[in-house]
């Protein structure tokens, strides 16, 4: 064997040995690996219980910011969509604007599916109040359209569900745009 591979190859023994002590041993390397997975297991454990923690946080928030009695949540639907294409939707409570929101295509789409957007939670206090809700897009012929529709309603106790849609009225080949209450 060659001097200097022998020198080199003592060399790396002597850096192996220094690295790992004699002393360790394979049933110590094991325990090793058993108190990490251990610890890892832990740290998920409480991984999932910090989301738990925050699920519940989230709920009692919305609790104490909308409780029951005064809540008031509008949504928007959508019906085929062939005479009108939304761009957006703003909407008053008691004169106040509450919500102007902006489409995506991709929103869009999904309220032709069948999707169900919650455009406002808010509390309202008992008595008479009146929703308006202006849609912005474009309409048959490409022209661009600008409409409303108004609901007025009695707040009692207990939570009010409103529901904006807007439908083609094929009839007269224009949409047809609704506020009304869920009972």
């Amino acid at each position: 064997m060659n001097e200097r591979f022998r020198n080199l190859l003592v060399a790396a023994i002597g850096a192996t040995t220094l690295v790992l002590p004699a002393a360790l041993t394979a049933v110590e390397v094991q325990t090793g690996q058993d108190a990490a997975r251990s610890i890892d297991a832990e740290v998920q454990d409480l991984k999932g219980a910090v989301l738990d923690l925050n699920r519940e946080l989230f709920m009692l928030e919305e609790e104490l910011l909308y409780p029951a009695n005064t809540q008031i949540a509008v949504f928007l639907s959508m019906d085929i969509g062939e005479f009108f294409a939304l761009d957006s939707v703003q909407l008053e409570v008691d004169g106040k604007e509450v919500t102007n929101y902006l489409y995506t295509e991709r929103e869009v789409d999904a309220l032709f599916r069948g999707g169900v957007q919650r455009l406002f939670l808010g509390n309202l206090k008992t008595g008479e109040h009146e929703i308006v809700a202006f849609f912005t897009g474009v309409g048959p012929h490409g022209r661009d359209y600008r409409r409303g529709a108004t609901l007025e309603f009695d707040k009692g106790i207990g939570a009010k569900f409103v529901e904006l849609k807007i439908s083609d009225r094929i009839s007269k080949q224009q949409p047809e745009f609704l506020v009304t209450e869920w009972e």
